[in-house]
């Protein structure tokens, strides 16, 4: 029995819940990674089936010069299947763009540094993912002894080709936005003079 049924949330499949999942990959988008690039990693994988680029934002831990990330949905998640499919990904944070090769966290010491390293940077959200996969969040021996409900991925660098970042293309709608308020302000004074 895998737990996986027993998360707290739907996997998003489809339909608008799909699109909340992705909408805030938005701020690669609008070239807010150096903002939001401290707490969440984009992460470029092949589709298995497209063969396109597709994309992840998750919360990720830096730990020794390595990056790991929870698959909340397990084997559910598309970016698993893709990753299970071509393990070479780019991932994007606050320090830019970088080819590397995910592998799934399977030996009891990485697990436990791993927790301990999550419980330090974002507690609530790893309790609330043992709990849903029936693992008691309070004990990391529980953890290690139900380790193949837990769905950990670490990063290593290559020199492999990857995916292609996410470009920020939507960079050009900060100019635009500066420009119509500050348009908008000009027009209401003019408004208010004519007024007078």
């Amino acid at each position: 029995m895998t737990h996986e049924s027993e998360t707290m949330m739907p996997y998003p499949g489809g339909g608008w819940l799909r699109w909340l999942f992705r909408s805030p990959m938005i701020v690669w988008r609008l070239g807010l990674e150096r903002v939001f690039g401290h707490i969440f990693v984009l992460i470029t994988t092949w589709g298995r089936s497209s063969g396109k680029p597709r994309r992840v934002l998750t919360e990720y831990l830096p730990l020794k010069g390595k990056l790991y990330v929870v698959c909340a949905y397990g084997s559910k998640a598309d970016w698993y299947k893709n990753i299970m499919a071509d393990p070479r990904v780019t991932v994007q944070t606050w320090q830019g763009p970088e080819s590397m090769i995910a592998s799934r966290v399977t030996e009891d010491d990485e697990l436990r540094a791993v927790y301990h390293g999550f419980k330090r940077r974002s507690w609530p959200m790893m309790r609330w993912y043992l709990s849903s996969v029936g693992i008691n969040p309070e004990d990391p021996d529980d953890y290690v002894a139900k380790k193949e409900r837990v769905y950990i991925f670490r990063f290593d660098p290559t020199d492999e080709p990857t995916p292609p970042p996410q470009d920020a293309d939507l960079v050009w709608i900060w100019p635009v936005a500066l420009v119509s308020l500050l348009l908008m302000i000009l027009l209401q004074r003019l408004i208010k003079r004519s007024e007078t």
